[in-house]
């Protein structure tokens, strides 16, 4: 062999070496991240042209795949329409959002605990199904919460509700409004589908939105419960004392009538000292704000990380919004930002009603219920109860977790009695049930925005000796009504909790 034919044999010999190491590369170590690139195209499709599993509450389908006659064989259909959106999200071609997303492999048929099934899918020469998942859902309860929520706030209202079994974390209700129906985005139409995505998406109530996890805001007098907890758990008061309350205090530290805080009007509020009864039932933010004070704010912030402030724990369902209690201040002076200080005296002080920096979502305050219903100890919230096959043949089902005691059983106990006295006797009286003991705490969070409404609160649990259900519910907007919590949420905590405990 003369040397440029050697010379060119080489050059090919490499470029085959080359081709195969390429090969191998992208067959071997590169096939997981092109699979799952949105970008892939025949991927996707193939996806999108699957037979997804059920999505199931009870017995009842709220998600399911169902057989077309065009390109893409099967068609996303979600039946409840706006019942559940929020919680379901939607299919589109390459993309999910809810459940559809972060239970996608099960649905899809990709998990590995589905491995067994695709294998003789495969053998039998069918189309590889999805695996279905069922929820911990009660739909009574999420009806009765989506029907009162959206009769109470009207159609350009917006709020949530979120319920949940104390004793095991699993959530029964979560609903937003407005929402929105996820047929018209999971549509085969192209033009259907993107008339149907702007509209939603340039709507200023944000029905794409789901306020139970995603929305936090000033959780006003219902944090009161967390200050509460940390004074007695800290041992400076117990619900037989007298605390420090008054119809004014200038917050520590300020001048001016903007920095003084008042009780709104509520006269039983305006004696020097009240009973800690007195002031959960009439919801004396003087009272609170001198208790956080004494507290500190070290102290406070501890308690409201036990009860899941700071942190993440929905594991099933996202992206979540995480509830924050202020850790430190940056001050900004001539626009330049000073070093981080702890909250002094004023902002500790309107720390203990909820308002200053503290924000939370309706699923962390019915997690604050949840713990004091389930005497002091913290479960972790979950939708997903069980993952199965097409079939129905159960592959795993979801144990309850303790995430931490969040505050003593007696600090609970305590705090139980004070909830029950607020609604038999205070600001809480809504939501009483007939023939059951009802704990709950109300809240009416100023926005700091001139004009603007307040936000409502709610929070309850239910029977309060041995909780079967805890409820919070966030008015954000009712227009044309004056937003109370205990006016506006409670009758909502109401109908929830009956709906459970029928």
């Amino acid at each position: 062999m003369n040397k440029p034919i050697r010379t060119v044999s080489i050059f090919c010999m490499f470029l085959f070496l080359a081709l195969m190491a390429n090969v191998t590369y992208l067959q071997f170590w590169r096939s997981e991240d092109l699979n799952t690139d949105p970008r892939n195209a025949r991927v996707a499709a193939a996806a999108f042209s699957r037979e997804r599993g059920l999505i199931l509450v009870g017995e009842d389908a709220i998600a399911r795949s169902e057989p077309v006659d065009d390109r893409y064989k099967y068609l996303r259909v979600y039946p409840q329409k706006q019942l559940y959106a929020p919680i379901t999200g939607y299919l589109q071609l390459g993309s999910q959002t809810g459940l559809e997303r972060s239970q996608n492999k099960v649905l899809s048929g990709e998990d590995p605990r589905l491995f067994v099934n695709r294998l003789v899918d495969l053998l039998k020469g069918d189309t590889n199904q999805g695996g279905n998942v069922s929820l911990t859902l009660d739909p009574r309860a999420q009806r009765a919460a989506f029907t009162s929520l959206r009769d109470t706030v009207g159609p350009e209202g917006e709020g949530a509700v979120v319920a949940i079994q104390p004793k095991t974390g699993r959530i029964l209700a979560m609903v937003s409004f407005p929402s929105y129906d996820p047929n018209e985005l999971a549509s085969h139409d192209r033009e259907v589908r993107e008339r149907a995505y702007e509209r939603l998406d340039g709507s200023e109530h944000q029905p794409l939105l789901n306020r139970a996890i995603q929305t936090r805001l000033f959780p006003g007098s219902t944090f009161k419960v967390v200050t509460a907890a940390a004074a007695i758990e800290e041992g400076v008061y117990d619900q037989d004392d007298q605390v420090p309350s008054g119809a004014t205090w200038q917050a520590p530290g300020t001048t001016g009538e903007q920095n003084v805080i008042d009780n709104e009007g509520r006269t039983g509020c305006s004696p020097e000292r009240i009973s800690f009864a007195t002031a959960m039932e009439d919801s004396c933010n003087t009272a609170f704000a001198k208790m956080a004070v004494e507290v500190g704010p070290e102290k406070l912030r501890e308690t409201a990380e036990a009860f899941g402030f700071n942190s993440d724990y929905l594991l099933d369902l996202g992206p979540q919004a995480r509830s924050v209690f202020p850790e430190d201040v940056v001050d900004v002076i001539d626009g330049e930002e000073q070093e981080p200080r702890e909250l002094n005296g004023a902002e500790t002080a309107r720390s203990g009603f909820g308002q200053f920096s503290v924000q939370a979502t309706p699923l962390q305050m019915a997690m604050v219920a949840s713990a004091i219903a389930n005497r002091g100890a913290l479960m972790r919230p979950y939708l997903v109860d069980q993952v199965q096959t097409a079939s129905f043949d159960v592959l795993e089902t979801t144990e309850p977790e303790k995430l931490r005691d969040a505050i003593s059983p007696q600090t609970a106990a305590q705090l139980t009695d004070l909830l029950v006295s607020t609604v038999d006797n205070g600001t809480a009286s809504p939501a009483a049930i007939d023939g059951v003991s009802v704990a709950g705490k109300t809240g009416t969070a100023q926005r700091g925005i001139e004009g603007k409404a307040p936000y409502g609160w709610f929070i309850s649990f239910a029977p309060a000796q041995n909780a079967e259900v805890a409820v919070a519910v966030m008015i954000q907007e009712a227009p044309g009504k004056q937003i109370a919590g205990g006016q506006l949420g409670g009758p909502i905590a109401k109908a929830v909790m009956e709906a459970v405990l029928q």
